[in-house]
């Protein structure tokens, strides 16, 4: 099959699949059906920080992840993942990620004479304020929420992948049970109910930070006043709302 009959059978899929859903899915939905009763998002607007230099590689936030939010566990799923990244006196830089970091990381294969620097980088759905997936969704199912957090609903996905192919950070996958896209919701069910998300909670270094992001005093206000922040892909104006400290050139 050629480009162009690969594009046209996409287009005719859409075009039957925009036939069928009723004109109310195709409404931006509401975060209220996803909240816990009486939260109102109007009062919040959440981001998240990290701090590279305390990320350990343990793996205990992936895990958590997955328990939390029901996410398939073959290693190929992940709201959240880990990075390790190696530089070498000489030479390519070495990115891995086995299982996601879900269950640590093996020894460098690298002789330590020979590596400048090992750190983790650990990663998600970056939330941006501008998120291109929402822009291609067709039929409304992923939004943002009046509280900044980009949400996904399972029922109204039609599975057309577009948001997997827009996103720039990789954050968004097929899920098999559901056969709907998954992505990090920041633990939706439970900040919320005041609560902060799994993988903030299990870190056993607090790399992670969660918080408001125009409230003060909180931790995020605080974290990105005293770090120098920096955001992944910045060039592409998406305005992520997942802030980094001590992120080395390098990661992408």
């Amino acid at each position: 099959m050629t480009k162009n009959q690969t594009a046209q059978t996409r287009r005719e899929f859409l075009k039957r699949c925009l036939q069928i859903v009723p004109a109310a899915a195709l409404v931006p939905l509401s975060a209220q059906a996803f909240a816990a009763e009486g939260y109102d998002p109007t009062q919040h607007d959440y981001g998240m920080g990290i701090d590279v230099h305390k990320c350990i590689g343990c793996g205990l936030c992936v895990q958590a992840c997955k328990i939390e939010n029901q996410v398939p566990q073959q290693p190929f799923y992940f709201r959240t993942w880990i990075e390790r990244y190696t530089i070498p006196v000489e030479g390519e830089i070495l990115v891995d990620s086995p299982n996601g970091g879900s269950q640590g990381f093996p020894p460098n294969p690298l002789d330590p004479k020979e590596v400048m620097r090992t750190y983790f980088v650990p990663k998600l759905c970056n939330h941006c304020a501008k998120p291109p997936c929402v822009q291609v969704c067709p039929v409304g199912a992923t939004f943002v929420s009046r509280d900044g957090v980009v949400l996904m609903d399972p029922d109204y996905c039609i599975g057309c992948r577009y948001c997997i192919q827009a996103c720039p950070y990789g954050a968004r996958f097929m899920n098999p049970v559901t056969r709907a896209t998954d992505k990090c919701n920041f633990c939706y069910h439970r900040i919320t109910k005041g609560l902060l998300p799994a993988c903030v909670e299990v870190c056993p270094t607090q790399a992670r930070i969660f918080g408001e992001l125009t409230q003060r005093p909180n931790p995020l206000a605080r974290f990105r006043r005293v770090n120098k922040i920096q955001v992944l892909k910045p060039a592409l104006n998406t305005e992520p709302k997942v802030f980094y400290a001590n992120l080395d050139g390098e990661v992408r």
